[in-house]
């Protein structure tokens, strides 16, 4: 008992800190990259206390419910967006020997069907605000969830038969350095999949706020909008986490494995954490016409093909 009590405070203690790093590292790297000068200054060196600064603006705004909203609907939405990511936090292994909270045996359907779950927080923050702008990025949420779930589960499915497992720790046990050109292909189709379901530029046209207002969010301020803005950072931790478990061999790294497992995993998180601002940075967002054709002309049939590439090596090599 007192092992899973360690493990659920543990687990709790990263969905409440590391989203928060994340959040400091895209101010920062978006001000240097961008020479945007407002987040150096907050609190003096470096701009340390940004991040401080942004959750006192958060709490000191008004909570307004628009008066024909969904009530009901309208207050449970952004918790139905976040709380998905700390239930799949739970099956991400972080080391060897157990160091883990829940080791499923179905692991990967689960933790991909919860991230679909917290997608569905947005639609609903979209029907229940009674405004025709939130109305319509809720539609564009559902239809980019419905575009890119299904390469994001086939590349998940490619690397599950490879190890012929299911387990995320078993998957990590079964993994092998010269998996990374194998399966290549897959691991760049699941990270694209996953930036798109978390509608982070360049795939953020659901709330694009040049075009309708902030999409679902429009209505929304205080901490109800600071906890939609947190479910993204969490999305983020998530997707790294999941790409490093599944195609960068979780927490193997050049030395140390058991010792320092846990250290190599959080590297790769960050590491990828960061390529996902940089993406934001970099790109410029895509149409919703080339959002779609990105995903059903080029995910989905690459996504295919690394599932039979796959299969006939598992073939051939059994």
């Amino acid at each position: 008992m007192l092992e899973i009590i360690l493990k659920l405070v543990a687990v709790a203690a990263a969905f409440a800190v590391l989203p928060l790093i994340v959040g400091q590292v895209e101010h920062k790297a978006m001000a240097h990259m961008q020479g945007r000068l407002g987040p150096m200054y907050a609190g003096g060196f470096h701009g340390w206390a940004q991040l401080i600064a942004d959750g006192v603006k958060f709490a000191q705004k008004e909570d307004v419910i628009p008066r024909a909203a969904d009530r009901r609907v309208f207050k449970l939405a952004p918790a139905v967006a976040l709380v998905p990511y700390l239930l799949v936090l739970l099956v991400i292994p972080v080391g060897p020997d157990g160091q883990v909270a829940l080791d499923l045996g179905i692991g990967v359907f689960f933790a991909l069907a919860v991230m679909g779950v917290g997608v569905i927080g947005a639609i609903m923050a979209g029907w229940a605000s009674a405004n025709k702008y939130s109305l319509l990025g809720g539609m564009r949420v559902a239809a980019q969830l419905m575009s890119y779930e299904l390469p994001m589960v086939f590349a998940a499915s490619s690397v599950a038969m490879a190890a012929g497992t299911l387990s995320l720790s078993g998957i990590v046990e079964e993994w092998r350095w010269w998996w990374l050109p194998w399966q290549a292909v897959g691991a760049v189709v699941f990270f694209v999949a996953g930036l798109a379901e978390l509608r982070r530029p360049p795939f953020d046209m659901p709330i694009a706020d040049s075009e309708i207002i902030f999409g679902p969010y429009t209505e929304y301020g205080g901490l109800r909008f600071a906890l939609f803005i947190l479910a993204e950072y969490a999305g983020i931790v998530v997707l790294c986490a999941l790409t490093t478990v599944l195609f960068l061999g979780g927490w193997k790294g050049p030395f140390l494995d058991a010792e320092l497992g846990w250290l190599w995993t959080l590297l790769k998180v960050f590491a990828l954490s960061f390529v996902v601002i940089w993406l934001r940075v970099s790109y410029p967002r895509l149409r919703e016409d080339q959002l779609q054709k990105l995903a059903w002309a080029w995910l989905v049939p690459l996504s295919l093909a690394q599932l039979a590439l796959t299969g006939v090596l598992r073939v051939a090599l059994a």
